[in-house]
């Protein structure tokens, strides 16, 4: 049996290029993995996949499917497609990272798996290989894969490895209500952002320690998406931002919000924030 850990991820910025020829849209995100996690345990069986999961630690856990929809499995089958052999695997998944909520969770465990199969079978396969496997399953998935601090563009696939950034902790707020990926970048096709991230500018600014300046430039143009759907995604960054957050912004499509902030202002921006589920972390 082997342990796999599932990381979240936040957006530090969000950007739509436009839609491309394949349906996908054209993205480029900032993209940070952070300490909040799903934990795996795989095991050898003769034939097949089989999941378990225990979701009780996250609100609205039991709505997760645990068949093939669900990305562990489809991961352990492409896993298995690439390779063309049959390289069973029994998953045990324990859930901590919210649902729906804009954190990669689905994609994470994905990942998880990938690399998981990957060192339970002995498979050799290179970080170029799992995450080819990855894109098979999700977009996020290779990234998720790598982690780190990394620009991502395409569908999200093509990655760029970024200096690490400061250890921030981290506050994420997830307020009621679900917003569907599908439905947030059509909805955006509808009405799309005037303003956009200035991705190069601001990775330059984190490389060299300007924290405040690249902070003013952090957006995600999902966030007035997100807005129509769920107001209190404003409510929730006004209230960190308010309690002493250095930067609070929208993760993925929402409807988390996270608060970067040093460790001596955690616990008040997490008591500020009303009628949300709060998860206390930080920048892995």
């Amino acid at each position: 049996m082997l342990k796999e850990v599932a990381r979240a991820k936040i957006n530090l910025t969000l950007d739509i290029k436009g839609l491309r020829t394949d349906g996908y849209h054209e993205v480029s995100m900032i993209m940070q993995t952070i300490e909040l996690a799903d934990e795996l345990w795989l095991e050898k069986i003769s034939d097949g996949v089989a999941l378990s999961m225990d979701a009780t630690q996250i609100i609205g856990g039991e709505l997760i499917p645990t068949d093939e929809k669900n990305l562990a499995w489809r991961a352990a089958l492409e896993v298995q497609k690439f390779c063309g052999k049959g390289l069973g695997v029994s998953i045990s998944l324990t859930k901590r990272i919210p649902a729906a909520a804009g954190l990669a969770g689905g994609s994470a465990d994905a990942a998880a798996v990938i690399r998981g199969m990957n060192r339970l079978y002995e498979l050799n396969l290179t970080e170029s290989e799992l995450c080819r496997i990855g894109e098979s399953v999700g977009s996020d998935v290779p990234f998720c894969i790598i982690g780190g601090t990394c620009l991502a563009e395409g569908r999200g696939e093509r990655l760029r490895r970024l200096s690490p950034i400061k250890n921030f902790s981290i506050v994420l707020a997830k307020p009621r209500g679900e917003i569907s990926t599908a439905w947030a970048y059509k909805t955006y096709d509808e009405s799309p952002a005037k303003t956009h991230p200035p991705n190069e500018r601001i990775i330059e600014q984190l490389a060299s320690g300007e924290y405040d300046t690249a902070f003013k430039n952090f957006s995600n143009v999902l966030e007035g998406v997100a807005l129509k759907k769920i107001p209190a995604v404003a409510d929730c960054k006004r209230q960190m931002l308010a309690a002493g957050a250095e930067v609070a912004l929208m993760s993925g499509s929402g409807p988390t919000i996270f608060a970067l902030t040093d460790a001596e202002h955690v616990k008040q921006i997490a008591e500020s924030v009303k009628d949300a589920q709060i998860f206390i972390t930080k920048i892995f």
